[in-house]
């Protein structure tokens, strides 16, 4: 007994995990939106940018501190000189110091120098300050850049969500077309049969069922390959989306609310602008190059030898090998000065620099002015197409009523021997096409209403709305 009772509580568990599995979550937009920022490739890859402009800002801030050279070196070697020139090409030569000796000699000892040097530019015509607020509209260039980006991911999901949806639905409209025509078949097989219509009639019943077979299967075709769109936008394996219905059961309850049209606001036109700007505070930053750089330097040095003060040509004794003796620093010197560099020819290149970053800004105010221009225009056509969606959406109901209504009549009649298949299957056909706009009618004015919030640069109109 009590075995027969726990392979019955297994089997209810089994069936309750079965059940459990069989339920599919149903994914909001608004969480494939969110899903979507956080797995997009490029929406990551901006991401990065950014932090590594803002990086390059700070990099750039440190960079007018001033530099601070710490430098050591402990030598062996020898100190024969004469007289000559010579020039340390690549710094393939040694800066050996020595009495002039008639004689080659190899008498070597240990020496050491240390150095600590600072140099400053403390004044350059505002070189340093232009170069960090070029960083810095680079960093604004790319956050804007990321900003669009998401924007215009929110509307690419968006878009291929509802798409999916209206598949989804098609699907659906087009297995009931199918089931009908099934329910026809039958009653034109059992008439055929019994003599009380051609057998023609069978034939083009059957090619009525064929062709709903066909035209589910595209149906679903299309379906897979929406589907399939959505997962590459979210960054996601393919699968099967079970989408919220929302969407085909209302419409917006604001649409026809007017809205304050500020396009110098959108996400995109603000990219542009930042593209412009960055541009001008380059031209800015060139213009400083035609101008003299002021430096503070300072030097501290101490060095060391292991050859002596009387060591030369009349005593070539007066040195140690030892280690300690070489390294240990005997001299020391210092060097404060202020100084000054500028290239005279500068200005002659430098003027070029800014002419022709100033045609560059200049053709991204032209590229501003396009995307500008088609914005405006887009977003007078999301008005037209706004209430083009509203009247298919107010007619799309009576539409199927009297589809509906025509082929349930056609129906009737041909089972009472009062009309013609042909009738039948036109009215079936009506039936379909006015089935397929009731769903579709829904559809197409979220995505109208998604137009013009992509237009005015606001997903807040689109997705306020749920």
């Amino acid at each position: 007994m009590l075995i027969q009772r726990t392979s019955f509580l297994a089997f209810v568990l089994m069936l309750c995990t079965l059940a459990a599995s069989s339920q599919q979550k149903t994914l909001t937009l608004k969480d494939a939106i969110q899903t979507a920022l956080n797995n997009y490739g490029t929406i990551k890859a901006k991401s990065n940018y950014v932090k590594a402009s803002a990086a390059n800002v700070n990099e750039n801030k440190k960079e007018q501190l001033p530099d601070l050279n710490v430098s050591a070196q402990q030598d062996f070697g020898t100190v024969n000189s004469n007289f000559g020139p010579s020039y340390g090409y690549r710094g393939f030569s040694v800066s050996s110091s020595g009495p002039t000796l008639p004689n080659q000699n190899w008498n070597a000892a240990f020496g050491a120098l240390y150095l600590a040097n600072i140099n400053w530019d403390f004044f350059s015509f505002g070189k340093a300050r232009e170069k960090v607020k070029v960083a810095q509209s680079i960093l604004n260039r790319d956050e804007a850049d990321l900003t669009q980006e998401q924007f215009q991911h929110e509307v690419r999901v968006s878009t291929a969500y509802l798409n999916l949806l209206a598949a989804q639905q098609l699907s659906r409209a087009q297995q009931k077309n199918l089931d009908r025509a099934s329910e026809v078949l039958k009653v034109v097989v059992v008439r055929a049969k019994n003599g009380l219509n051609a057998g023609v009639d069978s034939s083009l019943a059957n090619a009525e069922v064929s062709s709903a077979k066909i035209a589910l299967t595209n149906a679903r075709d299309f379906e897979q390959t929406q589907a399939s769109q959505l997962a590459q936008l979210l960054g996601v394996t393919q699968q099967s989306f079970d989408l919220d219905s929302l969407f085909v059961t209302t419409i917006p309850k604001v649409i026809d609310a007017q809205t304050v049209l500020k396009l110098e606001a959108h996400p995109i036109l603000k990219f542009y602008q930042n593209r412009i700007d960055y541009s001008n505070a380059l031209a800015k930053y060139y213009k400083t190059f035609s101008y003299p750089t002021f430096s503070i330097f300072g030097i501290m040095q101490g060095r060391g030898s292991g050859f002596g003060s009387g060591y030369g040509a009349t005593n070539l004794n007066d040195y140690s090998s030892g280690y300690g003796s070489g390294v240990n620093p005997t001299r020391g010197n210092y060097l404060l000065g202020v100084g000054m560099i500028w290239n005279l020819t500068s200005p002659l290149r430098v003027k070029q620099q800014v002419e022709a970053q100033r045609f560059n800004s200049l053709g991204l105010k032209d590229e501003y002015d396009l995307v500008d221009k088609n914005l405006q225009n887009q977003s007078l056509l999301a008005e037209n197409r706004i209430q083009n969606a509203l009247r298919n959406y107010r007619e799309a109901p009576v539409g199927y009523k009297a589809a509906s209504d025509a082929f349930l009549q056609k129906s009737v009649l041909y089972k009472n021997g009062l009309t013609t298949i042909v009738d039948v299957t036109q009215a079936l056909y009506a039936l379909n096409r006015a089935e397929t706009d009731r769903y579709i009618a829904y559809n197409n004015v979220w995505q109208a209403l998604l137009y013009k919030a992509a237009s005015n640069g606001d997903f807040g109109i689109f997705i306020n709305e749920f």
